[in-house]
């Protein structure tokens, strides 16, 4: 019988996550399913639970699920590293939950853990990452999205507010993003950034942001991405460039329904592997995680990286 590991952050959604858990745990034990569970403690603790049980199992019939939101996901999938043999599961107890979304995957937590539940990760079902470097130093892996630029800022100060909290108790995590944003859009000042996708070069004056998808969402349900497949081998590039402040608030109200790709100012591309690159330092995030400031970054994509515990077949389309 397939063995499951849960990494649990407690402390993801205001705390609510410790709550599921309970309930995730109670099905487990009336099912008498073998599991065992561990609790992150802090900022970068999954990565170590992650790679330590990677490290004493190497073995295809066990899967490892993070319960919590998207920097669980992005943590657990770190610890783990990429073309491990077992399969990774998610469970959302997150205030974002955009890899639910980007993969199709339940977003009430006892929906999730039985979709988990009931199948059994096969080849086919792998999905693909990309890696990150900052200045030429191995920085993490993805697979949502990563990005630098003005949405990277408002990753770190949505993260760091406490404001956080207040909209997780009412269930609208989702707007601390936008409420991040409107309070550092007037400070905030755009510059040159030299874009480099498979080789060819691009040079973009007053850039906000590059974000390089790997699916669709991010932000806690912005479609940044449209038409981003986390099967394809590909990347999607997404370069906002020469807005002034209001219309800059115009593309990201279209980006909740994806509508902001007809601006003429966002540029969209396909790649392999992309370099960005600044004079100035910017901000860069992987996952909606804040990662720091560099002059470089440069992603690549890593196809079939991960194999995705999912009963969904959506993850092969």
């Amino acid at each position: 019988m397939k063995k499951y590991y849960f990494i649990v952050n407690p402390k993801a959604g205001n705390g609510k996550c410790l709550k599921k858990w309970v309930a995730i745990e109670g099905s487990l034990k009336s099912q008498s399913i073998p599991y065992e569970v561990y609790f992150s403690k802090r900022p970068g603790h999954a990565v170590e639970l992650a790679r330590n049980v990677a490290a004493k199992v190497r073995d295809e019939n066990i899967s490892i699920i993070a319960v919590g939101g998207d920097g669980t996901a992005h943590e657990v999938l770190n610890g783990i590293g990429s073309s491990a043999p077992f399969s990774f599961g998610f469970i959302p107890g997150g205030s974002g939950n955009d890899f639910s979304r980007g993969f199709s995957l339940p977003r009430e937590p006892l929906a999730a853990l039985n979709d988990l539940l009931e199948t059994n990760c096969e080849p086919s079902d792998t999905v693909d990452g990309g890696n990150l470097s900052l200045n030429g130093n191995q920085a993490r892996l993805f697979i949502n999205n990563m990005g630098g630029g003005f949405d990277a800022l408002v990753s770190k100060k949505a993260n760091e507010t406490s404001m956080k909290a207040l909209f997780n108790r009412f269930s609208l995590g989702r707007l601390v993003y936008v409420y991040i944003l409107l309070k550092e859009l007037f400070s905030y000042k755009p510059g040159t950034i030299e874009l480099t996708i498979d080789g060819n070069r691009h040079i973009y004056e007053q850039t906000w942001f590059v974000t390089i998808s790997n699916q669709p969402y991010y932000g806690g349900g912005m479609i940044i991405s449209p038409t981003a497949m986390a099967s394809d081998g590909m990347l999607d590039i997404t370069v906002v460039t020469r807005l002034s402040r209001l219309k800059l608030l115009l593309v990201f109200m279209s980006v909740f329904w994806g509508k902001h790709i007809y601006f003429n100012e966002v540029h969209t591309f396909q790649g392999k592997k992309i370099s960005i690159s600044s004079t100035a330092e910017i901000d860069f995030h992987a996952d909606g995680e804040y990662i720091g400031k560099a002059n470089y970054g440069s992603a690549t994509v890593l196809p079939g990286a991960f194999k995705i515990l999912s009963n969904r077949r959506t993850l092969k389309e």
